[in-house]
């Protein structure tokens, strides 16, 4: 009973609040929900608020002995946080793969792949038991993405930053979307990230001089300026033996990031035009043998990381290339440095990957410092771009490698992209973003999966996606 209660209540504040989108005003029965929130919490919100501004000691030793926990208990579902952390965070040693220290205090390591929602489900459950655990056992900082952020802002289980000490003209040289993403129905901000993620177009090179006779990003981009010339692009590569794209999935996120209304309006369904767009647009490549319906992350979505994989271009961010790619492996194209970048026919930017801290948190400390290291601290970035090739949430740090000619990326031939990047995130809206655009997105992929193979028609596709997502959020109609 108690497991469900904390999906309950965070799905609650979600449609109580029937936020118009990031950082909008609270609904005028905010009170109430925040009330049940706290109730279920224990009322642990704010036991922290009076935490002091973290030391600017580099060292972390003076972090590391301050009268708070003794064990840094951190939530994620992979690798790459704990990678930045290790390398980055000023006086981090690592024990062993699931431990690492802080001066005298223990940092512990629970990672959660998000197969299946499994990494929100542990979470909500050591969120529940917050207020009732062990100082040692408590939960301090956790990782959100994009997709669920409001799930999780908009709640008491996340503490304002400002609350930790963290000001404003501290996070001034931040993206300002990364923030929309993370403010809550108050206007608070709940979370802070070391990343930007405005996506890319991101080419094979050999099958651009094959096919087009030239790999150089300028001349590529003539060829994918807009959805018309793609698909004209995409039938010169089907007859020469490439797939456009590996997925009709690769392109969504396009589409979606691209919409001009959100995909819940007032408690019912909505489908944009845009979605729509995107639909029509793959089953005819589908149909054309352009491109194919492979789940993103499947093994046979990533055959086109390899030569043998006949595949012109994916769509994705920084993280996408360096940290996706197969870049490690011997044979692949990112291995080889055979990939090219070109903004493609639309401006989108795909995931990120959000710092929160969590309410009763007995190291706000170190937590706020964590936080100013990896997402303030302009030197610590600009090692981040160089050692990881990372977007990093910091402009004068990215406009600044964006025009250092020394700075190439491997992956992409020794090109530097970083100027198209730092475009793309000022350009982007959340406007339209919604509470439940996680398991939209997802839902409408796999029923129109079965359209484009031909199982079923498109209007059987609707009715399947609605009653997925109806049964995924009870509390919607269509």
């Amino acid at each position: 009973m108690k497991k469900k209660m904390i999906s309950a209540l965070l799905v609650a504040t979600m449609v109580a609040g029937t936020f118009a989108g990031c950082g909008s005003k609270p609904a005028a029965d905010n009170q109430t929900t925040n009330e049940a929130t706290d109730d279920a919490a224990g009322e642990t919100a704010g036991e922290t608020a009076d935490a002091e501004p973290a030391t600017d000691d580099a060292s972390g030793e003076d972090i590391a002995a301050a009268d708070e926990g003794k064990v840094l208990n951190i939530q994620c579902w992979n690798e790459e946080f704990k990678s930045r952390l290790t390398a980055h965070y000023p006086g981090y040693e690592e024990v062993d793969g699931t431990t690492g220290k802080i001066g005298d205090v223990t940092v512990k390591w629970t990672i959660t792949p998000s197969d299946d929602n499994a990494y929100q489900n542990n979470l909500d459950e050591m969120l529940l038991k917050q207020a009732d655990a062990a100082a040692d056992d408590k939960v301090d900082l956790f990782l959100i993405e994009a997709d669920y952020a409001l799930k999780y802002v908009n709640t008491d289980y996340t503490m304002p930053v400002a609350d930790l000490g963290i000001t404003d003209d501290e996070l001034k040289d931040q993206y300002q979307y990364t923030k929309d993403v993370v403010t809550d129905g108050n206007g608070k901000l709940k979370g802070v990230s070391w990343q930007g993620c405005p996506g890319v177009l991101i080419y094979n090179r050999e099958a651009a001089k094959e096919v087009l006779g030239t790999d150089d990003p300028a001349e590529v981009q003539k060829s994918v300026s807009d959805w018309d010339t793609f698909l004209a692009t995409a039938k010169t590569m089907k007859d020469a033996g490439y797939k456009m794209t590996s997925s009709a999935n690769d392109s969504f996120r396009v589409f979606s990031n691209n919409v001009t209304s959100k995909w819940v309006e007032d408690g019912k369904i909505n489908i944009d035009a845009n979605i729509k767009a995107w639909a029509d647009m793959s089953k005819t490549m589908v149909d054309a043998g352009e491109t194919g319906t492979h789940d993103l992350w499947s093994d046979d979505w990533s055959k086109g990381f390899y030569p043998d994989g006949k595949v012109f271009c994916y769509f994705g961010p920084a993280w996408l290339i360096d940290f996706c790619m197969a870049a490690d492996t011997e044979g692949s194209i990112a291995n080889q440095g055979g990939w090219g970048a070109t903004e493609g026919p639309q401006g989108f930017f795909w995931g990120g990957t959000w710092i929160c801290a969590a309410t009763g948190t007995d190291n706000p400390t170190l937590v706020a410092d964590i936080m100013r290291q990896l997402t303030c601290n302009t030197d610590i970035m600009i090692d981040i771009v160089k050692d990881d090739n990372d977007f990093v949430n910091n402009q004068p740090a990215m406009t600044q490698m964006a025009a250092d000619t020394s700075y190439s990326s491997a992956v992409l031939g020794g090109q530097n992209p970083l100027a198209m990047f730092c475009a793309g995130a000022g350009n982007i809206d959340l406007s339209n973003t919604s509470p439940y655009d996680q398991g939209c997105n997802e839902e409408f992929q796999n029923a129109m999966k079965n359209y484009f193979e031909g199982n079923i028609g498109y209007d059987e596709a609707i009715d399947m996606f609605h009653k997925a997502v109806v049964e995924k959020y009870p509390e919607l109609s269509y």
